[in-house]
């Protein structure tokens, strides 16, 4: 339904163009008409038309200034110009105004038509687009969420570097640092935690108090965790300003009572420290830690004694990058930031050698802690046994620096090599037993129990490993098997059927004509030629 309003003094022009309308357009537009340049504005306030005829002189306010107010209040109104005059100013006014066209009086049904044949065209167009932005909208608002509860979800569980990257650009994130804030939704009558009830009873508030959060600290917004709701907040500078801190504390206090007021709900909320966004696992610590240690609605982590201080001048930010790096298997960024790290040593305590082999033997120590629990490694007591006299041997810092890169990089190769050794040899060893045992009945489940994994987790490895499912690939050697038992006339079919691991020879049949493309006793009597 089109809204078309018909603004002329005279009646004779607004009647034929009603008439006009409801013979060519019956039932699709509703017309109201007004006679003055106040009725226009007054009626143009309440019926809010989609096109507007508009005669230039009429008594009182006259249509051009009429325009100008309705477009202040509806600026997609279509206006289609209405004179007997010729006059080129009003026309240039109009243009400005963005009418649609400019009709010179008399006009015939012809151009009525035409000009309003336009004007809903441009109508449904701007109802297409407005229709494929809502949709659009609908879908960001349905995605965005999941978006950053991975995005969340990678930084607590230190994913790769490429990981975080890809949701941070997804959401639009630029800054390089950033902290977490967990808000932990308490019982209202004893004060304290109750993960499991308060967890049950704040999940149908989740979407509710997520709107709130996300209105009140504008911040990326995660999943909820037992009782806890879990947001990153990033920032262009690694140290929070002291008024920036204080800001938040407030913002969140106002949260908290909002919180409170609108769903009845409990809460507290730690503010964890800043830190580089691949390392933010560290900022979601101190959040949880300030909360453990204060009592407050909302902690911070810079006001209670969490954390570690550093020397002024350390390198705090690129430690934390530097084993960030060897947590995600980065080789390339791990030995990037280790001879950063290490030419901050060199060039800050010149004289300091022993200090630094102290230094470095730390790192490749905490290093290799990381790699081990990564990458799927078995600990072995004595492996480090040659390490510190290897350290007290290097008697400049060129050679240190050479073991100290060379033992980071190694770390961080081992998180990801050594996952993909056990994988690789998870399968190999799955393959093995298939090839010893294709022959009898065997299933997923005993060969998935064979290499000690869940019948799941090893369906998707195997698939990924070898590019096929598991039936696939032992389908296949069976049916490489019985074509070279084939191969010996001795050997009947029912025999081969047995041999290559099937108990039913129809079923047999069925199976390798479906590979092969004819039946085993086709096959035999070379029917195909491979």
């Amino acid at each position: 339904m089109y809204r078309i309003m018909l603004a002329d003094d005279e009646g004779i022009v607004t009647d034929s163009i009603k008439f006009i309308i409801d013979k060519e357009y019956a039932g699709l537009c509703e017309t109201e008409t007004a006679k003055t340049g106040r009725a226009v504005i007054e009626l143009a306030e309440t019926f809010r038309p989609d096109i507007a005829f508009m005669d230039i002189q009429m008594p009182g306010i006259n249509g051009i200034e009429a325009m100008r107010e309705i477009r202040k209040s509806n600026s997609s109104t279509i206006f289609i110009i209405l004179s007997a005059y010729d006059k080129f100013d009003y026309a240039k006014e109009a243009i400005n105004l963005g009418v649609l066209d400019y009709l010179n009086k008399p006009f015939s049904k012809e151009m009525i038509v035409d000009v309003l044949g336009r004007a809903m065209k441009q109508i449904d167009a701007a109802k297409e687009r407005r229709r494929q932005e809502l949709s659009i909208r609908e879908k960001i608002e349905t995605v965005t969420p999941v978006i950053e509860n991975g995005f969340i979800y990678s930084i607590l569980f230190q994913e790769s570097r490429e990981v975080t990257g890809n949701y941070k650009n997804l959401l639009g994130i630029e800054e390089d640092y950033g902290y977490m804030m967990v808000l932990s939704v308490i019982d209202a009558e004893s004060g304290s935690e109750n993960p499991v009830g308060s967890g049950i009873r704040v999940q149908s508030e989740y979407t509710k108090i997520r709107d709130m959060i996300r209105v009140r600290l504008n911040c990326v917004t995660g999943p909820l965790l037992s009782n806890k709701i879990i947001c990153f907040f990033p920032v262009r500078n690694k140290k929070m300003e002291y008024s920036d801190r204080v800001r938040i504390i407030e913002r969140s206090e106002e949260l908290l009572r909002e919180l409170l007021e609108k769903t009845g709900i409990s809460a507290r909320i730690g503010i964890g420290s800043v830190q580089p966004v691949e390392a933010a696992t560290a900022s979601y610590k101190d959040a949880l830690t300030a909360l453990h240690l204060s009592t407050a609605g909302v902690a911070h982590a810079s006001d209670l004694p969490v954390g570690c201080a550093y020397e002024e001048d350390y390198p705090a930010d690129l430690e934390k990058r530097l084993f960030a790096a060897v947590g995600s298997g980065d080789v390339g960024l791990t030995s990037e930031y280790a001879t950063r790290f290490f030419a901050w040593m060199r060039e800050t305590y010149p004289e300091a050698l022993i200090d630094a082999r102290l230094k470095c033997l730390e790192f490749v120590l905490w290093a290799e802690k990381l790699s081990y629990e990564s990458g799927g490694m078995t600990y072995r007591f004595l492996h480090r046994s040659d390490y510190l006299p290897a350290v007290t041997e290097c008697v400049d810092f060129d050679e240190l620096e050479t073991w100290f890169t060379g033992k980071m990089s190694e770390a961080a190769r081992n998180v990801t090599s050594k996952k993909e050794e056990k994988l690789d040899s998870i399968v190999e060893e799955a393959k093995r037993y298939i090839a010893e045992n294709y022959s009898s009945d065997i299933s997923l489940d005993e060969v998935s129990g064979r290499v000690d994994v869940s019948p799941y987790y090893f369906t998707r490895l195997f698939k990924e490993e070898t590019g096929e499912t598991f039936l696939e690939y032992l389908t296949r050697l069976r049916i490489e098997s019985a074509k070279e038992l084939m191969k010996d006339p001795e050997l009947s079919i029912k025999d081969i059927c047995i041999k290559a691991g099937y108990s039913d020879p129809n079923y047999f049949s069925r199976i390798f004509k479906k590979a092969v493309g004819v039946t085993p006793t086709e096959y035999r009597s070379g029917s195909v030629q491979e």
